[in-house]
Order: structure tokens, then C-alpha cells, then sequence
């Protein structure tokens, strides 16, 4: 009777670690779909979140957008003034380098017995230094701007809000060379006349489409590093 009592609790104890590894099973199982659960609302929150996100960027910039006319398409320059020998000659001195501020009046070079001078204040962007070189009458010696006469040039596709802008209007920009800074300036002028050789055609219809140049002008104190010829990106505020 002891033997068949013995064998009967080894079978119970068997029957219960049976059930017990089963319902360890049952455990893990659960604890696996709880953590893919977890892991789907995670994913999903992650999701919802990048969503939300992506949302109020493009309404940010869609706000941007109507509130802005944009270019990217953008340059610091000044109209370049060509200074050359009435009577022509040979170069016999130089006077200035390139880079060079100089004052209105400055004699900035000698072609025979001829001075070749600035009517403004100017900076200087070339010069040819080869003395004893014979320039003809008319002939550039030296080119220079008005560095006053700087403007922030963007050329705006008459399709991309051209019609929007108007001379006064807020301006900002930012400019290559110094990554996000701000700058600002007033608009200062809109081309009469397009850009004939920026001419691109709408793929939709194949019609041209022009650009015009919009000059800003800004406060030169304010922002001395900024130099002819460094691009830039313009945003001109409609209202």
C-alpha cells in the first residue's frame, strides 16, 4: 500500500509541475503579447508624434509661404563702373589694388600723362597692373563700384509671387558666406524688364517664364561684412 501511495504522489506531483510549466507558458505567452502591445503603442504614439510634427511644419511653412514671397536665387552686387584713358596711352604707373576703398577724386592710375580717376567713393574690384601696356582710347583700365550702391538682387519668376511684391515692402535674407544670420532691408526696386536669358518654360503648358530682379536695399553700417558678388536667400514679406 505504501509502494501504490508512493507512486500515486510522484504521479500528482508530475501532474502538477505539468500544469505548473503550462500555466509558465501561458505567463510568457501573455507577457509576449503584452510587450508587442506595448511595442505597437509605442510605434504608433512614435508614429502619431512625427505625424503631429510634420503637420505643424507644414503649416508653419505654409504660413511662411503666405505670408513671404521666396527666392533662392540671390546676390550682393552693385553696378560696376568702367574707368578708361580719353586719349589712350601707355600705363605708366598704378596707384591701387584690388579690394581697395578709396575716396572720391583718387587718382587711381596714369596712362601717358592722363589720371585716371573715381567720381565717387569706390571700391575697387580690378585693375590692370601691367605697365608699359598700351590701352586704346576707351579702353578699360580700372573697374569699380559704388559700394552705396550695394543691393541684395533676387530674381523672382513672375509666376512665384512676383505680382505680390511692391517697392517698400520688408525684407530678410540670409547670405552664404555667414549661414543662418538674419539681415534685413526694404525693397528697394522691381525690374521693369525680365531677365531674357533666365528664361524657363512651365513643363505642364511649355510656356516661358521670365524672371525679374528685385533689389533690396539694407543698412550698410549695420552689416559691413557683406561684399559684392556673396549669394544669399531673400524672403520679401507681402504685407
Amino acid at each position: 500500500m505504501a509502494d501504490i501511495n508512493q507512486t500515486d504522489m510522484l504521479k500528482e506531483e508530475k501532474e502538477i509541475l505539468s500544469e505548473e510549466k503550462e500555466i509558465l507558458k501561458e505567463i510568457k505567452k501573455e507577457e509576449k503579447d503584452i510587450a508587442k502591445v506595448e511595442r505597437t503603442v509605442w510605434i504608433l504614439s512614435a508614429l502619431i508624434s512625427l505625424l503631429v510634427l510634420g503637420a505643424g511644419i507644414g503649416l508653419m511653412y505654409l504660413g511662411i509661404s503666405n505670408q513671404s514671397v521666396y527666392t533662392d536665387k540671390v546676390t550682393i552686387s552693385a553696378p560696376s563702373i568702367n574707368l578708361s584713358s580719353a586719349q589712350g596711352g601707355i600705363l605708366e604707373e598704378v596707384y591701387v589694388h584690388p579690394g581697395d576703398l578709396v575716396k572720391a577724386d583718387t587718382v587711381l592710375a596714369r596712362v601717358g600723362n592722363e589720371l585716371i580717376k573715381t567720381k565717387v567713393d569706390s571700391q575697387v574690384l580690378s585693375i590692370d597692373e601691367d605697365i608699359g601696356k598700351i590701352f586704346n582710347q576707351g579702353e578699360t583700365v580700372v573697374t569699380v563700384i559704388d559700394p552705396s550702391s550695394l543691393r541684395v538682387v533676387g530674381q523672382v519668376d513672375e509666376d512665384k509671387g512676383l505680382s505680390y511684391i511692391k517697392v517698400g515692402q520688408r525684407a530678410e535674407f540670409t547670405v552664404d558666406t555667414f549661414g543662418s544670420k538674419k539681415y534685413y532691408g526694404i525693397v528697394d526696386e522691381i525690374s521693369p524688364t525680365s531677365n531674357q536669358g533666365d528664361i524657363v518654360f512651365n513643363i505642364s503648358d511649355k510656356r516661358q517664364i521670365n524672371s525679374f530682379d528685385v533689389k533690396v536695399r539694407f543698412d550698410q553700417t549695420l552689416y559691413p561684412e557683406l561684399k559684392n558678388g556673396m549669394s544669399a536667400k531673400l524672403w520679401i514679406y507681402k504685407n
